[in-house]
């Protein structure tokens, strides 16, 4: 992940502030709307890290027969990660 959780964390506050602020949201107490924007913006941000874990994965269960066809890891890599991108429909 780019951001330190920290940071994610920082950046929901001030989110939902500006929310409240514009009148976007009605929240009587801010604590809730900041910990859900918190876990939104976590799970979005961590969503390709979960990416490169499933490709990692993959790539390991098929480790022998790249070995026997001589596939390059950062190729395959690249084509498996582009396919996981589209099957989730992510934009990374």
């Amino acid at each position: 992940m780019l951001f330190s959780k920290e940071y994610v964390g920082y950046l929901a506050k001030q989110l939902t502030k500006k929310l409240k602020e514009g009148e976007f949201i009605e929240a009587p107490e801010q604590g809730p709307v900041v910990e859900r924007v918190h876990a939104a913006l976590l799970d979005e941000l961590t969503l390709e890290d979960r990416i490169n874990d499933e490709v990692r994965a993959i790539l390991e269960a098929y480790s022998d027969e790249m070995k026997k066809t001589g596939a390059n890891y950062q190729e395959m890599f690249k084509k498996v990660k582009n396919e996981l991108v589209r099957k989730y429909k992510a934009v990374l």
